[in-house]
């Protein structure tokens, strides 16, 4: 008598189910198509424009985030360092090199779930085109860790892997096509203590 209305259900909810983990995945997985890798660094410059994919947007609304205008700004995200190994916030990194023209750049660790890492008052979570040291040339070196630092020092959360966000505003290269040929920062692993 409850069979086949139970079986209904049980299938309906079998497919709700799956469609919705499915769906939360698949957001979860990229911010959408049309990525570019210059180095450890990954940015998607469509994902701010009109013409972006529905993963995109769809991405945008989950995460709740505001996102640049074409000419605006870019993001660029580092899991990984550039030998390909992912970062580690065990370890200490050195970023070093000089980021492509803007008129100004930031940059800051994340988790790994892309939530800002909560640093304490006094430490440094953030360096910018401002604050920074620089070498000659107009390069520089931001050491990365949980350890303080001489210099430039960007201090992460002993939390596991981490990502480091680097956001260019104002930039012509935001409206280009030409952004395989940018020169970004290097990201070097310089010691695990703990590990």
């Amino acid at each position: 008598m409850f069979r086949i209305p139970l079986l209904v259900a049980l299938a309906l909810s079998v497919a709700f189910g799956v469609g919705i983990v499915s769906s939360v995945s698949a957001l979860k997985a990229t911010v959408g198509f049309g990525a570019i890798a210059l180095g450890p660094w990954v940015a998607f410059p469509e994902a701010q424009t009109e013409n972006t994919d529905p993963y995109a947007k769809a991405h945008r609304a989950r995460a709740g985030k505001l996102l640049y205008g074409g000419a605006e700004g870019l993001q660029f995200t580092a899991a990984m360092d550039s030998n390909g190994q992912k970062l580690s916030s065990d370890c200490s990194y050195d970023i070093s090199g000089i980021t492509p023209p803007a008129r100004f750049w930031t940059l800051y660790a994340t988790h790994a779930n892309d939530q800002p890492m909560k640093i304490a008052p006094d430490l440094p979570a953030a360096t910018n085109a401002w604050t920074v040291l620089r070498q000659p040339y107009s390069s520089f070196v931001i050491h990365v860790s949980p350890v303080a630092q001489p210099d430039n020092w960007l201090a992460i959360r002993r939390s596991g892997a981490f990502k480091l966000v680097l956001t260019l505003l104002d930039t012509p290269t935001a409206g280009s096509s030409g952004l395989i040929d940018l020169a970004m920062p290097a990201i070097v692993k310089t010691g695990c203590p703990n590990a």
